[in-house]
């Protein structure tokens, strides 16, 4: 599931949470039980700002990202709803005797930045200064460190809330907490509570397998701790604030991965008035006491009975909260219902079948064998970030691509995983294989000299030549492979060679591979005989997977994690049951009636032999769709059904006949690859007719078509 998709556990929870808010400020069970209340609205309760912070988090931080769109559009959302609050409550300011205090203008600054200027508006400003700085940790450290500096800035705080007692005692402690609070008035605020659970309510949204059904159990033991620690807290009179508790975190942290099971539809009016009842409560709230007990004379009633008090508020405000969201909603414009990613021409990317894919070469491969996902040409035109952000949680850790450029964009998108520079990267970007962390590939004795010369330490993968004659050291080169692992700024992590003949089952061929792959495994019996450790070896790419069994090395997959051969023709020794991952489509954009005689495109190359009806498509040689299937040499789908391709494929359009096909009309969807009804087109079959293979098509796509991920 993506983070676009509908996670309606937390939908209904915000509506929860809203009311769990409410009821700290009016305290329900006062009137019956105060260790009741306190059990209440000091245990129970406190998990909804949390809550609230880490689905904020979940749908917002992500290290897979290259700008700060998302966060600049949260933080100006927020500020707004923070500016009309502040105006909104102006009058209870006033009633109040807020604007009567002392120092009244650095104390007005200080509120609007940390604490608001009602005591429940603390939390917007906590969202916008815990967003930021949770955003720019992710994306500067990562989750571990970002983690760390969450969790030191958050015991900082929790010192000066619930364990205050503890540090006031500390002379040089309490000085440091004097001076804090000399800017706040809390540490529960966007410094020190709220940054954390951002972080983890990113991790959890980047991160596989969050649902555990034990997290039922998990919740209650955490409760029940909870609740035993924060009555020890509340009897020795520690605390200044409580808001702020060891256990919050993992008890925040179960109860939201619990709620990610619960999905279905999306609750967007719940998400609303959740908002709109957390932030107009308090104004019911102090109306209701106002009113209520000096000019209805219902005191005794509605305000010193603490559970109708509560009930009375909670009322009022979602009433209130239905009212503006149904204003609010009839003032917004209506959108258009379609998709801009689909308007045109897209790729839909099956994830479900790439973790398939993965399962099943990870299967039949040898014992302590592991895979390298090759991503280079934008993953074979599956949308490199697409693809690689799936990968590392599905547990591949080991990329590969052509260029060093492919491999910083990676680092800078946020993926952490080794990365393999596969092709010749010029020794003069050396500092930038450094400072990004690549791995080179070394290509040549000389070129070794080269890039050790530079002065930066860099990891390196040695080729060996054993057959394809490209890139590597000979196999005879034994001194100069074995100068590698002894030069001052080379680390050899690897050694690898690229099979030429690994891909056919031909008797022939065969022995001309098992004659390389002996040579290889000589080469690696050197630095073992010279005392050195043998760095990870890798041998084998997709087709080696599949015709030739290994034992401890890496498999460098890059057609077979995509689940397509290069060619209808190719045969392999291992059968296994790899799904395609990508599916070609575009929208008929138009239908013209084309009498008998008449023609269609570039040089009259189609001519109607009767009356016929020939739908547009917007997709063309310069999306990576092959111009020699033009002229009926293929065909796409349409209702299940094949339209045969007429004319000239053009840049950016072609044409089909579907004067067969009945009920095609603007906006139908015609499959160029992939399955409708009982009709597929593969990807094989599409560069078959093309003369082509399937790598060559499939890396040809995506540069302008948008990808659309399916799970």
């Amino acid at each position: 599931m993506t983070k676009n998709e509908s996670y309606s556990g937390i939908d209904y929870f915000r509506f929860i949470a809203a009311l769990l808010i409410v009821a700290i400020h009016t305290s329900p069970l006062f009137s019956f039980s105060e260790t009741g209340n306190f059990i209440f609205t000091r245990i129970v309760a406190p998990v909804a700002v949390p809550f609230f912070f880490m689905t904020s988090g979940f749908f917002l931080i992500s290290r897979y990202t290259c700008n700060a769109e998302k966060l600049g559009a949260f933080i100006k959302k927020t500020t707004l709803i923070y500016g009309v609050a502040i105006l909104l409550y102006i009058p209870i300011n006033v009633y109040n005797g807020y604007f009567k205090m002392d120092n009244l203008l650095p104390n007005i600054i200080k509120d609007i930045v940390f604490d608001g200027t009602l005591y429940h508006l603390w939390y917007l400003p906590a969202s916008i200064i815990g967003a930021a700085i949770a955003w720019y940790l992710v994306k500067k450290v990562h989750y571990r460190k970002a983690f760390l500096i969450a969790s030191i800035l958050y015991i900082i705080g929790l010192f000066g809330d619930s364990y205050y007692g503890i540090v006031k005692s500390v002379s040089c402690l309490n000085v440091f907490y004097n001076l804090i609070f000399q800017l706040t008035d809390y540490t529960r605020n966007g410094i020190f509570f709220a940054p954390i659970f951002f972080v983890l309510g990113g991790y959890i949204s980047d991160s596989p397998n969050r649902y555990r059904k034990k997290n039922y159990i998990r919740i209650y033991s955490l409760f029940c701790l909870m609740f035993g620690k924060t009555l020890t807290l509340q009897h020795f009179d520690i605390q200044k604030h409580d808001s702020m508790y060891v256990l919050l975190l993992p008890s925040v942290w179960c109860l939201f991965n619990l709620l990610l099971h619960f999905r279905g539809k999306r609750r967007t009016g719940l998400r609303t008035i959740s908002l709109d009842q957390l932030y107009h409560s308090s104004v019911y709230d102090c109306c209701n006491t106002i009113v209520c007990a000096e000019l209805l004379h219902l005191q005794s009633l509605l305000v010193e009975n603490s559970l109708v008090h509560y009930i009375a508020v909670c009322f009022a405000s979602v009433v209130l909260a239905v009212v503006i969201t149904a204003l609010l909603s009839s003032l917004k414009p209506k959108k258009a219902k379609h998709t801009a990613d689909t308007d045109r021409a897209y790729l839909e990317i099956n994830l479900n079948n790439l973790e398939h894919n993965v399962n099943t070469l990870q299967k039949a491969m040898s014992p302590k064998c592991e895979l390298m996902a090759v991503v280079k040409a934008e993953a074979y035109g599956h949308g490199m970030y697409e693809v690689t952000t799936y990968f590392e949680p599905i547990g591949v850790f080991y990329l590969a691509v052509a260029t060093i450029d492919e491999g910083i964009r990676l680092r800078k998108y946020g993926i952490f995983s080794e990365i393999l520079i596969l092709g010749y990267t010029s020794p003069s970007r050396a500092k930038e294989l450094c400072k990004f962390e690549l791995t080179q590939t070394l290509i040549d004795y000389r070129y070794l000299l080269l890039l050790n010369k530079q002065g930066y330490d860099i990891k390196a993968h040695i080729k060996i030549d054993t057959g394809m004659h490209r890139l590597g050291f000979s196999t005879e080169d034994k001194d100069k492979i074995l100068a590698a692992f002894f030069l001052k700024h080379i680390k050899v992590a690897g050694i690898f060679t690229h099979l030429c003949a690994a891909d056919s089952l031909e008797e022939k061929e065969v022995a001309f591979t098992n004659k390389p792959i002996g040579s290889f495994y000589k080469v690696l019996d050197w630095p073992k005989s010279s005392g050195l450790n043998i760095p990870k070896v890798n041998i084998q790419t997709s087709y080696g997977l599949w015709n030739i069994q290994s034992w401890n090395v890496i498999y460098q997959s890059g057609v077979a994690l995509y689940g397509v051969l290069r060619s209808t023709n190719d045969k392999t020794k291992l059968e296994t049951d790899l799904r395609a991952c990508s599916f070609l489509k575009a929208k008929v954009v138009l239908i013209r009636k084309i009498k008998q005689g008449g023609s269609v495109g570039y040089s009259r190359a189609f001519t109607a032999t009767r009356d016929s009806l020939i739908a547009i498509l917007p997709i063309g040689y310069a999306d990576g769709f092959p111009r020699n299937l033009s002229c009926g040499n293929s065909y796409v789908l349409i209702g299940g059904r094949q339209a045969p391709i007429v004319g000239k494929i053009c840049m950016d359009q072609l044409a089909v006949d579907v004067t067969d096909i009945p009920n095609v009309k603007t906006g139908s969807i015609a499959t160029l690859i992939g399955k409708d009804g009982k009709e597929e087109i593969t990807a094989p079959m599409v560069a078959e007719s093309a003369e082509s293979i399937t790598n060559e098509l499939l890396s040809r796509m995506e540069h302008r078509l948008n990808i659309i991920r399916r799970a």
